[in-house]
């Protein structure tokens, strides 16, 4: 069974995963509405070996980016991959001509995205794959276990080492936990939305990771402005407090931050070394109560 402890700034994935606690987010780099070839294809090369450069060694991508646009890019920028760099992707939606994202959880569609991701990204066994759950609107009720079921197959088949969830309920969590050992969750969770909180306390007591994503999403303008009024106060950027109060948050927490800019990259990153102190948190804290 694998499980996950961290420590900042980097941390451990017992088994045979090592990752920082600070990942990078590969969907921005795919085109408007994350279809398409991005207008800068050496710009988003670079934002890949930049990321590298600076020690990230997790990054969080899926086929459907593109579609195979990121994966692509990934390849292009970083094959033959370094020994401590993990690549997390996610199975569980396709694309339409209209840019949706229509779920595809049938055991046929998931063994497809699997051996897609694999020829996109050249490798031949994927560290961890992501379950992806309910629709671009959130998180839906019901039973995840023929569409897990089908991963833990191809897990059984050396495809792939680790398993996780993606936008799913706390009920779904549990039913993939009683299938198989999952070694991370991955959902959204920033300052103005703590409704995982409880969750995220469980999964800390087990080891398993939780990778919130929106950062920023979803902040009324009043919260906006509180995050806003402590960010001027440390002479740092709205993100980078959001950021850092993520990783103060738990320490189950990782982050995936995506960019397609490297100065943005590396404004991000400096999140990540951003103190908070408890004055500071308990104003931030406020926001989502």
């Amino acid at each position: 069974m694998s499980t996950l402890s961290i420590s900042l700034p980097g941390g451990i994935w017992t088994g045979d995963l090592t990752v920082t606690r600070f990942g990078y987010g590969a969907m921005q780099l795919a085109g408007p509405g994350v279809m398409g070839p991005p207008a800068d294809h050496d710009g988003a090369l670079a934002v890949l070996r930049e990321a590298v450069d600076l020690g990230i060694t997790h990054i969080d991508t899926a086929d459907a980016y593109g579609p195979r646009v990121t994966n692509q890019l990934i390849r292009e920028a970083l094959h033959p991959y370094a020994d401590s760099l993990h690549i997390v992707t996610k199975v569980g939606a396709t694309r339409d001509e209209q840019g949706g994202w229509p779920p595809a959880r049938r055991p046929e569609d998931l063994r497809r995205a699997v051996h897609e991701n694999l020829e996109n990204l050249g490798l031949e066994t994927l560290d961890v794959v992501n379950l992806r759950l309910g629709d671009a609107q959130g998180p839906r009720p019901g039973s995840l276990a023929e569409a897990f079921e089908t991963l833990v197959d191809l897990q059984r088949q050396g495809l792939i080492r680790h398993l996780g969830v993606s936008n799913a309920t706390a009920e779904q969590v549990a039913e993939a936990r009683s299938i198989a050992p999952i070694v991370c969750v991955q959902n959204m969770y920033n300052l103005a939305h703590r409704h995982d909180d409880e969750l995220i306390d469980e999964l800390a007591e087990q080891g398993i990771a939780y990778v919130p994503f929106f950062p920023l999403g979803g902040f009324s303008p009043l919260q906006s402005s509180a995050l806003s009024a402590v960010a001027a106060r440390l002479r740092a950027t709205p993100m980078s407090v959001a950021l850092a109060w993520l990783l103060r948050r738990s320490p189950n927490i990782l982050l995936i931050p995506g960019t397609s800019s490297v100065a943005h990259l590396r404004e991000n990153v400096g999140g990540a070394g951003l103190s908070l102190s408890d004055e500071d948190l308990a104003e931030l804290d406020k926001i989502g109560r």
